[in-house]
């Protein structure tokens, strides 16, 4: 048992075994999510978290550790963030013809966001750092950990709030939609990006290619405009 215990030390210590780690996580999610029939609960991301967190925890690994070998994983969020302007330019003509409900629902859905995410945590009387670091809650986590450390807040809170709005969105967003009888993909895709990021858009590439696109294009615009909008609603804290 010591010679296993110091290799296992030996092995936690290299940024590979986090890394492949991470991967085998997200693998094993995606399988559960797969033999489930995809349903909203058996979210691929959600499982591979608690997966990592009961795998760190039984093994005492400390998060700083891991991140030295995850990391790489966190660096391609930059690159996968700017890709989505693929899917704008496929459905160019197609989001020419929404142009204005689709801005209209862009600003409306931003706007609640960072509003309602404020004014809850204010009236909950929390600290001003956590505060701010509500407010990039629904953009993607690049541009969101950037705005949060722009404004005051910490941009780690800011990627566990990022996580816990794409889990919550990919799982309720579609079957609200259902409720509602909205039966437009490119409404449902739309919806999904701004509100859920890119969790929220892989969840819609599950279920329909159109609101794939369209929530990948939600996604994008949202970044850009949460990154305008966040630090002026921030400034009247």
């Amino acid at each position: 048992m010591t010679e296993v215990w110091q290799l296992w030390t030996y092995l936690s210590e290299g940024p590979l075994l986090w890394l492949t780690v991470t991967l085998m996580a997200y693998l094993a999610a995606e399988r559960i999510s797969l033999l489930a029939g995809r349903a909203p609960l058996a979210n691929p991301v959600l499982l591979a978290v608690i997966l990592l967190a009961v795998t760190l925890w039984a093994t005492g690994t400390e998060y700083e550790t891991y991140f030295e070998g995850a990391q790489f994983v966190h660096f391609l969020l930059g690159p996968a963030t700017v890709a989505l302007a693929v899917p704008l330019h496929a459905n160019l003509g197609r989001v020419r013809q929404a142009l204005v409900p689709m801005l209209a629902a862009l600003l409306a859905g931003s706007l609640t966001a960072i509003s309602v995410a404020l004014g809850i945590g204010w009236l909950m009387g929390l600290e001003m750092q956590a505060l701010l670091s509500l407010a990039p809650k629904s953009a993607t986590a690049p541009v969101a950990m950037g705005v949060a450390e722009r404004i005051g807040g910490a941009p780690a809170l800011t990627a566990v709030l990022v996580i816990l709005t794409g889990v919550i969105g990919a799982i309720v967003v579609s079957p609200l939609m259902t409720i509602l009888r909205i039966r437009d993909w490119r409404a449902r895709g739309f919806a999904l990006g701004v509100a859920a990021h890119g969790i929220g858009t892989a969840r819609a590439f599950q279920v329909n290619e159109t609101a794939g696109a369209f929530s990948g294009i939600g996604m994008g615009l949202n970044a850009i405009l949460t990154a305008i909008l966040a630090p002026l609603a921030a400034s009247l804290f």
